[in-house]
């Protein structure tokens, strides 16, 4: 299938309003489609289900499946070039009355942290931009132009909405046994280097992440592994992240048990998780809905092969079928509404935030999204 008729089925979905996602794995060079085949708005009951499942921020709500079963997969081909990095310097419109309520909400986050309420505390806002071109297979081609290392997708269901993203952060990879998840927090813009000094507020944000994971995980996970702090490009953003892996325990905790110990992760929630999460839903002046929930590959069988070597064919036949899991953390994302476009960004609050800081680094992420509108 060439890339247009891939396109060409996709909008034709589109036009008579039935679901479909349409998305790319970070530096695969293939582009994924699953096209429901009719507009039934179905739940995961307990994540055993195969298809592609979009969880809401708030894990007491239900996630919505596209199931496998009544959908059609298919993928083509996309050669993936490298992140396109663009200069943050152009002057930014200031909306002085959004401005005041970021900074007023973190300000009381804060106080809430010295008050011992919580360590940790994500805070985010909405911001709605007019949009020149409303087509989202538009703008899901741009984003997979400037987002090669990200999780590219756009996601439509006639009864609950249109979301896009291009997300840098992984919740869980499972391949049969095998588990692997990341810790990814702090932000800063980048300038040309990935060799950079990192304060000892986003270090400490990093490690509250990664610390939460590791006690997470640890009696569901053996031979736990994590990987040394690295400073890794989001487009035109830097952040720290650590790579976590190991060996799922046969029965230890279901799917379900296991994604909703991690989800919300203190890197778009808080720590402890709840009182971060009760906080944010009270003074928060939106519903996030799918903003910081997960999306992604449910249960997928996949075929992992032997290494190869001179017996090729002889490896082929020990080839194994696996089922295969890749979540990932629904960040950098927008929903379109009619002709408007609404991103969603955050950013974690430490007692040591500044909340001037804060808001400009909403800001640049803001500019991720608005980069490809």
């Amino acid at each position: 299938m060439t890339l247009n008729e891939f396109f060409n089925r996709i909008e034709s979905q589109y036009n008579v309003e039935l679901p479909f996602v349409v998305y790319r794995k970070p530096k695969e060079n293939s582009i994924n489609a699953l096209l429901q085949k009719t507009d039934d708005l179905i739940f995961t009951q307990d994540f055993t289900e195969k298809g592609f499942v979009f969880s809401p921020f708030d894990n007491t709500e239900k996630s919505v499946l596209m199931p496998l079963e009544f959908s059609e997969k298919f993928k083509t081909a996309h050669t993936v070039l490298s992140d396109i990095v663009t200069s943050n310097n152009e002057p930014e419109t200031q909306n002085n009355s959004e401005k005041e309520i970021h900074v007023n909400l973190v300000k009381s986050g804060v106080e809430a942290i010295k008050n011992n309420e919580f360590k940790k505390v994500v805070l985010s806002r909405s911001e709605t931009v007019l949009l020149s071109d409303n087509n989202p297979l538009s703008i899901f081609k741009n984003l997979l132009e400037h987002y090669a290392s990200a999780f590219v997708y756009c996601w439509y269901h006639p009864k609950v909405g249109l979301w896009l993203g291009a997300t840098p952060e992984t919740l869980v990879k499972i391949e049969g046994q095998r588990f692997s998840i990341m810790a990814l927090a702090g932000t800063q813009n980048y300038k040309g280097s990935l060799d950079v000094t990192w304060q000892n507020k986003e270090l400490q944000e990093q490690q509250y992440v990664t610390d939460f994971i590791l006690d997470s995980i640890k009696d569901t996970i053996d031979n736990i592994k994590t990987s040394t702090v690295e400073t890794v490009k989001a487009g035109n953003l830097l952040h720290l992240k650590t790579k976590i892996w190991g060996v799922l325990r046969p029965n230890a905790i279901s799917l379900k048990d296991l994604l909703y110990s991690l989800h919300p992760t203190p890197a778009v929630c808080g720590l402890p998780k709840l009182d971060a999460k009760q906080f944010i839903l009270k003074n928060e002046s939106y519903n996030r809905e799918f903003y910081t929930g997960f999306l992604g590959e449910l249960n997928l069988d996949i075929i992992l092969a032997p290494r190869s070597g001179k017996r090729n064919i002889e490896n082929r036949a020990y080839a194994t079928t696996k089922k295969s899991t890749q979540l990932y953390v629904n960040l950098r994302c927008m929903q379109l509404k009619e002709n408007n476009a609404i991103i969603y960004v955050g950013g974690g609050i430490t007692e040591s935030s500044c909340p001037e800081s804060e808001w400009e680094e909403t800001v640049s992420k803001s500019l991720v999204i608005k980069k490809v509108l």
